[in-house]
Formats: structure tokens, C-alpha cells, sequence
């Protein structure tokens, strides 16, 4: 029937379907390839879309990698200048330690030359004091000349008093000690008293009589009247000194008293030793009058008939046998002559072996007293 209505042969039919099953088939295989490639399509977006955020996140983690970078390159530059920074701090610290160890080699060798310079005095001076202290009864100890030398100075000045005690010398401090009140008391108590320390009783530096300047008045000196009354010590006031400028205020005029200052200073010193009566008619005040004013050395012997002189300028300074004189009383008592230079030096002036200095200023010593007792006659007590 179909072949009859459509004019087609049943082989021309055949072939007919079996086109028309290869055109479904490739429609069905074409749809299939469709799906496929549409699968292919998605899973390609998706792995797109993977691959763009994938790179997204790995440029995040460059960014994120350099922001690092530059912080950990900051990190490393205040690194390297923080390393610079201790590097000069270390230079300075060596530099630093380096002059510590010189300043305190210096000061090393700074103390070991006081401490040689000091045991040097001490030895002089015990020398000094073998050799002189069977002829002279005093010794004056210049406390500047210690001082210079430090603590080590002043610890041989202490040592040289007790030295010269222990051979039997009157010693007097040469401090020419100034000042008022409890300034003043400290003082006394250093060269003179007693300090008290932890409830004893030590003597500093236990002279017997100490040079003071009077020029501050009562207030100056009232402080030392009390330890030297306890500690039966004595005391030396500045009055005509030897020294060739001492005129230029010394000498002036009092003009409501009518005399020089110095005799207004010994006036003084005879009203201040009435605290300090001594066995012989002497006080515990004495003063300072130089042998280079003979004149003034007299007036004032005469003036002050109860205090005792220390003579100062004689030998070195110029004064004489026949100067020095002037400051004796009748009895050839009443002052103490001072020769420092001459003696300490008189190997010097002899020529002989340096060793032998202390033997060169017993020489002297003797030369000098003899000269002077040539000039007084003698000493005798007072009946």
C-alpha cells in the first residue's frame, strides 16, 4: 500500500528508513556530542572560574607577600641602624673603658707619687727630729707644706707630731687657723683637742700649741681658750709678722688708740691669756713677732710682759742673733726662736753629703743657739 500510494519500490523504502535511522542516529549522536561539549563547556567555566579565583588569591598572597617584603625590608634597615647604633656605642664604651683604665692607672700612679712623696717627709723629718732634739726643745711643723701632698701629706703630718712627742719636742702646728664658732671649735679639737667618736675621747693630730690669726676678734679665738684651759695646750696669735709686706696693715695707726694695729693685737693677746695663767708669769697665749723688726720686737716685749713671743725670720730671713734678742726677757726666757730654711738646709750651705742633712742642721742648730746665748747671757728662773 505505502508503496503503492508514495510511487517508491519497498527496496527504495528500505533504504529509506535505514537514511532516515543514520540521520537519527547522527541526531541522536550530534545531541549526545551537544551535551558532552555542553558538560566540557561548564566544567571549562568552572575551571574558569577556579583558575581566576585561584589567581585572584594568588595575587592577594604577592600582595600580601610584598607588603611583607617592604615591613620585614623596614624590620631589616632599623636592623642594620640599630647594629650601627651599638656598634659606635660599643666603640664609645671601649673608647670609654680604655680612658677609665688610663685615668685610673693615672690615679694609680697619681697616689703612689703622694705616697712616696709622704714617706719621703716623714723620713726627713724623723731624721731631722734624731738629730735635733737634743738641742732644740720645739718643733714647728708647717702644715701647708703637708697639705700640698694630700691626705697623705696630712697623714705624715700627724705622724711626724707624734714622732716629735715621743722624742720629747714641744710641737707647734704652723696652721694659722681663722674662723669663728663652732668652725672655729672643730679646729681647736683637730690640732689641739679631742674628738669624740662613737663616746671615746681621739686625739686627730695632738700638737701642743697652734699659729692663729686673731682678726676675727674674741669670737675666733675664745673657742680655742677652752680646749687649750682643758687640754693644757697653747696657742701663737699673728701679731708683727717677719713677712716684708706685713707693715701694710699690721703698722697702720689706730687713730682712737694712738697706736699701730699690732699693739692693739698684743693688748688683746695679754687680755686673753689672763684664762691661761702659766707657772712663770707666761700665758697660754703667746704671739707672733718677727725678728726682721727688731724695734717692734722690743716695744713689744716691753708692752706685753706676760705673753710669750714666737720669733719667726731668724737665720733665712735675715734676722739676727742680736735681733732676736729683743724679743727675751731679763731671765733670757720669754720667747722661742724659729729658723726653718737654715736648718732644714744646712747641708746645703756646708756642702756636705745630702745624707748627712740631719747632721749638717745639728750643726747649725748648735751654731745658731750659741750665737744667741752669746747675745742673752744666759737663763735663769725667776725667784
Amino acid at each position: 500500500v505505502v508503496c503503492w500510494l508514495t510511487g517508491y519500490s519497498t527496496s527504495e523504502l528500505e533504504r529509506l528508513r535505514e537514511q532516515i535511522g543514520g540521520v537519527q542516529e547522527q541526531l541522536a549522536a550530534a545531541a549526545q556530542a551537544m551535551e558532552n561539549a555542553q558538560r566540557e563547556a561548564a566544567a571549562a567555566a568552572y575551571d574558569l572560574e577556579t583558575a581566576q579565583a585561584q589567581q585572584r588569591q594568588h595575587e592577594n598572597e604577592v600582595l600580601q607577600l610584598s607588603e611583607r617584603k617592604e615591613r620585614f625590608d623596614a624590620q631589616a634597615a632599623e636592623l642594620r641602624r640599630r647594629q650601627e647604633a651599638l656598634r659606635e656605642e660599643l666603640e664609645q664604651i671601649q673608647t670609654r673603658s680604655a680612658q677609665t683604665e688610663a685615668d685610673t692607672q693615672k690615679a694609680r700612679e697619681r697616689i703612689e707619687a703622694l705616697e712616696g712623696a709622704a714617706a719621703a717627709l716623714l723620713a726627713f723629718n724623723k731624721g731631722l727630729i734624731d738629730g735635733l732634739c737634743g738641742v732644740v726643745p720645739a718643733v714647728k711643723p708647717q702644715a701647708a707644706y703637708y697639705e700640698m701632698y694630700g691626705w697623705q701629706g696630712v697623714r705624715a703630718l700627724a705622724r711626724t707630731i707624734a714622732y716629735a712627742k715621743e722624742k720629747g719636742l714641744y710641737v707647734i702646728t704652723d696652721g694659722k687657723r681663722n674662723d669663728i664658732g663652732a668652725t672655729m671649735q672643730a679646729y681647736a679639737a683637730a690640732h689641739l683637742g679631742v674628738t669624740q667618736v662613737e663616746g671615746e675621747d681621739l686625739e686627730a693630730f695632738g700638737a701642743d700649741a697652734l699659729t692663729v690669726n686673731g682678726y676675727l676678734g674674741t669670737d675666733g679665738i675664745d673657742p680655742l681658750l677652752k680646749v687649750c684651759g682643758a687640754q693644757d695646750k697653747g696657742i701663737f696669735v699673728l701679731v708683727k709678722t717677719s713677712n716684708p709686706s706685713s707693715g701694710e696693715f699690721q703698722d697702720q695707726m689706730m687713730h682712737a688708740m694712738y697706736e699701730p694695729l699690732y699693739r692693739a693685737m698684743g693688748n688683746m693677746c695679754q687680755k686673753w691669756g689672763q684664762s691661761l695663767p702659766g707657772k712663770y708669769g707666761y700665758s697660754g697665749v703667746g704671739a707672733v713677732v718677727g725678728a726682721t723688726y727688731p724695734k717692734q720686737l722690743k716695744e713689744l716685749r716691753k708692752a706685753l710682759p706676760d705673753t710669750f713671743f714666737l720669733v719667726p725670720g731668724y737665720g733665712a730671713q735675715g734676722g739676727a742673733a742680736k735681733d732676736v734678742a729683743m724679743g727675751f726677757d731679763k731671765h733670757g726666757l720669754g720667747a722661742i726662736v724659729n729658723s726653718s730654711r737654715a736648718i732644714m738646709c744646712a747641708w746645703q750651705k756646708e756642702g756636705c753629703d745630702p745624707k748627712d742633712f740631719a747632721g749638717a742642721a745639728c750643726r747649725e742648730a748648735v751654731r745658731m743657739r750659741d750665737e744667741i746665748m752669746a747675745e742673752l747671757g744666759g737663763i735663769s728662773l725667776p725667784v
